[in-house]
């Protein structure tokens, strides 16, 4: 062992390494390949994978070079992400109207959504979808509502032609936008061979995740804002309040628990988003909920309830407060109330299913009870009642409902069905009514049905009831039937 030792270490001396004079003149040359290798991969990657954000008109995405207006004039769009019931969209859809006038947008009408096929969150709890999603599931459900055959445009159902009378908005249909922003035929989208067009679909998705905003921004083409409920309040030309902190903010306990960093700012709408700003000179702005309730003193988002240092603001925040249902709509429910009900009733509209409601069963019973009880008084029996519910007739037994309709010497109930002919020729009606021929849209993949009729006409029967509302205390639904009382939708 030794000597083996001993001979390796003889061997190693035998054989000493001659200096090498080349290496650090291979090693300068490899430095110098490495630095040249990564400026031009750098300036191929550049004009390649960041195309998107570059200034350079050729580089934008097709949507972005494409002109849409008259004469083939540009012309600027305000979309936004609706949710929830039909009522909640009603009212994101007057918000929609009024930063579009605001903000001199023409506003891209979307489709009334299938209840909660999107949903927000809760602003209050500071938990809300973020705005570059809540876009893209809306926009993949629109595009599935034209698929299906089931496309209902907010214009179908809401009379809007009041504003377009007075040219207060400009509007244009989803439909007609996606096919010459996005360059495709849209009604291949709904042709009964899809396999065909598989394509198409595609193209759809990657127009709508740039429209959505998931690719960013792309200047003077797409402004996509992140703003939500959580960090915003949108006001109009309200002096000393364009930055200032929100009097509702999250208290210190929700903060610790959601790991909350940001506080609530009162913003200016224009001043963000209007001429000279990033946004403004986008083709296309794109906003998330515009949802907003009153909260805790404020207003979950937007507060803009006046604007007395711009008449035509003020003006058409009056005319929006209530916009009525389409004629179509209105005569329907009118006749049923004429017709059908034939003497003074009471709407007792009942939200017993959804959400909040199926825990307050007890109070919402109790004050249809007490409104009764108080007519029985008054007489003259029966008591014409029409019940506007989501509880199907089948779970009435063991209810207060069960018990109204087996006493038919004190009440006459009347309930309307969605397979009724009264409604099914209501939405005949509206299919082919071609409504939307008032602004800029066209008929693309007429729908085989429509959604929610029954509810539109549910509500303007109850508008008409003269012996009063019993509605559920919080319901969206009844507050709308309030509007439309309160507004005499059923006078002669």
């Amino acid at each position: 062992m030794d000597s083996t030792l001993h001979f390796n270490r003889t061997k190693w001396k035998k054989r000493p390494n001659p200096p090498n004079c080349k290496t650090p003149l291979l090693t300068f040359f490899m430095l110098l390949f490495c630095i040249v290798f990564f400026i031009s991969s750098k300036s191929l990657f550049s004009t390649s994978i960041f195309q998107i954000s570059t200034n350079s008109k050729s580089d934008f995405p097709l949507q972005c070079t494409t002109t849409i207006g008259a004469g083939g004039s540009s012309e600027n769009f305000l979309w936004y992400a609706p949710h929830s019931g039909f009522s909640n969209q009603l009212s994101e859809f007057k918000n929609a109207i009024l930063m579009a006038a605001i903000l001199n947008r023409t506003l891209i009408v979307p489709p009334v959504l299938d209840h909660h096929a999107v949903a927000l969150g809760s602003c209050p709890k500071f938990r809300v979808l973020n705005a570059n999603d809540l876009r893209f599931k809306v926009w993949n459900h629109s595009i599935e509502l034209i698929i299906d055959r089931r496309y209902t445009s907010m214009a179908d159902i809401i009379d809007l032609s009041s504003l377009i009378s007075i040219s207060a908005v400009k509007f244009i249909d989803f439909r007609v936008f996606v096919s010459i922003w996005c360059g495709v035929n849209i009604n291949l989208v709904c042709s009964e061979d899809l396999s065909k067009h598989s394509s198409l679909h595609e193209s759809l998705r990657q127009c709508g995740s740039l429209l959505s905003g998931l690719n960013g921004n792309v200047k003077n083409c797409l402004y996509a804002s992140e703003e939500d409920c959580r960090m915003t309040v949108w006001t109009y030309q309200k002096d000393g309040e364009d930055g200032i902190l929100d009097s509702f903010q999250a208290g210190d306990e929700l903060k610790k628990k959601k790991k909350i960093t940001f506080v609530r700012k009162r913003r200016d709408v224009h001043r963000t988003f209007g001429p000279g700003s990033e946004a403004g000179s986008a083709s296309v702005l794109a906003f998330g909920s515009l949802f907003t309730a009153p909260y805790q003193g404020s207003e979950s988002h937007i507060d803009i309830h006046e604007a007395p240092q711009d008449q035509r603001i003020q003006s058409l925040i009056q005319k929006i407060e209530f916009i009525p249902f389409v004629p179509e709509i209105i005569n329907s429910g009118k006749k049923f109330a004429l017709q059908t009900i034939k003497a003074p009733f009471l709407c007792a509209q009942l939200r017993l299913l959804d959400g909040q409601f199926k825990n307050h069963w007890r109070a919402t019973f109790q004050a249809l009870k007490e409104k009764l009880d108080f007519l029985k008084e008054k007489g003259p029996l029966p008591i014409h009642v029409f019940v506007m519910t989501d509880l199907p007739m089948s779970n009435w037994t063991g209810t207060y409902l069960g018990d109204m309709a087996k006493d038919s010497d004190a009440f006459k109930l009347f309930i309307l069905r969605e397979g009724d002919k009264l409604v099914m020729d209501t939405a005949k009606k509206l299919v082919s009514g071609g409504r939307n021929a008032k602004f800029q849209s066209a008929k693309h993949c007429n729908p085989q049905s429509l959604s929610d009729i029954l509810l539109f006409v549910e509500e303007t029967v109850c508008s008409c009831a003269r012996l009063g509302l019993v509605g559920t205390a919080g319901s969206t639904i009844a507050e709308s039937i309030e509007l439309m009382r309160k507004n005499s939708i059923c006078s002669p």
